[in-house]
This record gives C-alpha cells, sequence and structure tokens, in this order.
C-alpha cells in the first residue's frame, strides 16, 4: 500500500494507497492521528473514469509522498473537511489554505455525481479550472457543489472518523485548534 501523511492542525494522517482489485478504482487509507494518537482509519476510492485527470494528479502526489504531513485545515460542521495545502507541513497557520502557486492546476471535469455526503471533491479558488493537491469531503448533501466543483472520489470506510474531525474546536478561520 501507498502511505501519505496529512495533519488536522493537531490531527496528523498517514495515508496508505493501493488498487483494489474488487472494483478496479484506486482505493486509498488515510491514517488520521492527532498528538501520535491513532484516531482512526479513511477508505476512499477514486473515479479515474468520471475524473481522469484529477484521480491521475491525485495518484501522482501520493506516489511522492506529497500528503505526508499536510492537515485537514479547514473543517465546517455539517459541510465539508478540507485537506491537501502543503503550507500545512511547515507554514504559519495563518497562510494554510492559500497554497503553493508553483503547483500545477488541474481542469474541472464536472461529472452527474452529486456532493452527496462522502463525496471527495477537488477545492480551488474562484476559477473553475484551479484546482490542485487540495481536496475536501462533503459531510453532507451539498448539491448546490454540482457542476461547480469537480467530484473525483468517495469516502467507503471510516465517515465516523470523517465526523469526528468535522467536531474539534476550530478558529474563526475554520482552522481546528
Amino acid at each position: 500500500m501507498k502511505k501519505i501523511k496529512i495533519i488536522i492542525a493537531l490531527f496528523w494522517l498517514s495515508l496508505q494507497f493501493s488498487v483494489f482489485a474488487q472494483t478496479g478504482k484506486p482505493q486509498y487509507q488515510i491514517r488520521t492521528e492527532r498528538a501520535d494518537t491513532i484516531l482512526g482509519y479513511i477508505t476512499i476510492e477514486l473515479f479515474p473514469a468520471i475524473a481522469p485527470l484529477h484521480s491521475a494528479y491525485f495518484d501522482s502526489l501520493v506516489n511522492i509522498s506529497f500528503y505526508d504531513s499536510t492537515a485537514f485545515h479547514r473543517v465546517i460542521p455539517d459541510f465539508v473537511i478540507q485537506g491537501g495545502d502543503p503550507n500545512s507541513k511547515d507554514k504559519p497557520r495563518d497562510t494554510w489554505g492559500e497554497g503553493d502557486s508553483s503547483q500545477a492546476t488541474i481542469p474541472a471535469e464536472f461529472s452527474g455525481v452529486s456532493h452527496q455526503r462522502g463525496i471527495i471533491g477537488a477545492a480551488r479558488d474562484e476559477d473553475i479550472n484551479s484546482a490542485n493537491s487540495q481536496f475536501y469531503v462533503n459531510l453532507a448533501d451539498n448539491n448546490f457543489l454540482d457542476w461547480n466543483y469537480t467530484a473525483f472520489g468517495q469516502v467507503i470506510e471510516g465517515m465516523d472518523v470523517v465526523d469526528f474531525i468535522s467536531l474539534v474546536p476550530r478558529d474563526a478561520n475554520d482552522n481546528p485548534d
């Protein structure tokens, strides 16, 4: 399995990624940690037939351990948790979510996949073709995101861990404390 480590502010995630033969779709296991204590695992599955560019880019970042020690830096209960910003590795917290302007961007791949609870989407700025390493997990059915953000995967196990992350205390910028 491929491994990644991500943080949720004080929560660290170690992601283990592999392709499972049952579906033929890439599946990844995210190990969440906080203060060196394992909180649980989130298993996600990508949609390469629906969002091939986003799926390939995510996988390429996993292969170079890009996500190791990144954070779930944005937590909005009943909406999303967001991670994958390289700034969350070692930059000041007030830069988390701003991303790295030197990163490649991926054009939007809109589809009929609705942003339901557990769907993983590509975070971006105002430009619909500006997605890069940042992603979010929908905590609720967010249909208003349909046809505006690329859905490229889903949580297949561990929504209880996602829900736990969504309930942590956070600051005025929705960064977990």
